[in-house]
């Protein structure tokens, strides 16, 4: 069965998550180019997991043009490594402090997969600059 593991991290304090698959790393995106919800005082101590942030990045259309297009390369991936047997796939969201932006694309992508693939693969989800 395909394991596809979704990772958040932060380009400045914790960089790219390694791949302990023996498949030497996965696919990386940058969120860094998305607005900033850690620069707002109100969701500056929150994470991508808490409400205020998750309906701030809900509102910004670029990040759900973003996700939306990883989402495209992500499904092609999954239902082409389905086809080959594949066992292991890894995603990876970054952004500056790994708390906010990706988080959220992170915990996204999690939710998307499960409801496209049901119980065709298994997800396994960690956010490497924060404890959640």
């Amino acid at each position: 069965m395909l394991t596809v593991k979704i990772n958040s991290f932060s380009y400045l304090y914790s960089g790219l998550p390694e791949d302990n698959s023996g498949n030497g790393g996965g696919f990386v995106f940058d969120c860094r180019f998305i607005n900033n919800p850690g620069k707002i005082p109100d969701l500056m101590s929150l994470t991508g997991k808490d409400k205020e942030v998750i309906t701030f990045l809900d509102e910004t259309p670029e990040m759900q043009n973003f996700l939306n297009k990883c989402y495209d390369i992500i499904d092609s991936a999954t239902d082409n490594y389905l086809g080959r047997n594949f066992t292991n796939l890894m995603v990876s969201f970054g952004c500056t402090g790994g708390r906010h932006r990706s988080v959220y694309a992170a915990e996204k992508l999690n939710e998307h997969l499960r409801n496209l693939y049901k119980n065709k693969i298994n997800i396994t989800v960690n956010h490497y600059a924060i404890s959640l």
